[in-house]
């Protein structure tokens, strides 16, 4: 891959990862509930999906998905049913006690890695997104894999970053608001309403 194509992969890499979204969204919930060091788990796990959609691109499959409308559906609607699902989850949670400081989310490492796998993961508009987005950046008469694991590390360390030091900072000045029971329920009824709202979008747009 040629310098003046990696600076083009580079700037879209950034302009994708900056789209606010269901990651983006898993980010700040993780970041306010359980800091911005801890939320680093759930971003890998949101990476960990971006490897499989890439690979899934790679080996073909991505075609197979794009042209049939039944399993499209099928992981569309399954994937709009687990964000409102973690959405009401959001809005009926109850709030952490307030007796320290900073409340210390009872989230583990594992459970927030495995949510940030499974929002991505849902997504099948993100194959297709790939499916189109891949092939502008490989040239088939040069080493396909080095090309591939190019295009891959890219995209996913762009997006650890942009989820980290933006989504995941930005998050920070709203967890003045845990330090309340109000505040809590505020932010879990803002939050649990995105993941409600981008599940319904995933469902109703075509």
């Amino acid at each position: 891959m040629s310098w003046s194509l990696w600076f083009t992969l580079l700037a879209a890499a950034v302009l994708i990862s900056l789209t606010p979204g269901a990651g983006a969204i898993n980010t700040m919930t993780n970041s306010i509930g359980s800091g911005w060091a801890r939320s680093i788990w759930g971003i890998l796990g949101q990476q960990v999906a971006l490897l499989v959609h890439i690979a899934v691109v790679a080996a073909g499959v991505g075609v197979l998905v794009a042209q049939s409308r039944l399993l499209f559906n099928a992981i569309r609607y399954a994937g709009a049913a687990y964000l409102v699902l973690l959405g009401v989850r959001q809005l009926r949670a109850r709030p952490e006690p307030v007796d320290e400081e900073t409340p210390v989310s009872r989230v583990s490492h594992w459970a927030m890695f495995r949510q940030g796998v499974l929002v991505n993961l849902t997504n099948p508009k993100a194959i297709v997104f790939f499916l189109a987005f891949t092939p502008q950046f490989i040239r088939t008469d040069r080493p396909i894999l080095t090309q591939y694991a190019v295009l891959a590390t890219t995209v996913v360390v762009v997006d650890v970053v942009v989820m980290w030091f933006v989504f995941a900072i930005a998050a920070r000045g709203l967890r003045r608001l845990t330090g309340s029971q109000a505040g809590q329920r505020r932010l879990n009824r803002i939050f649990g309403g995105l993941f409600v709202g981008v599940g319904l979008l995933l469902a109703s747009v075509h």
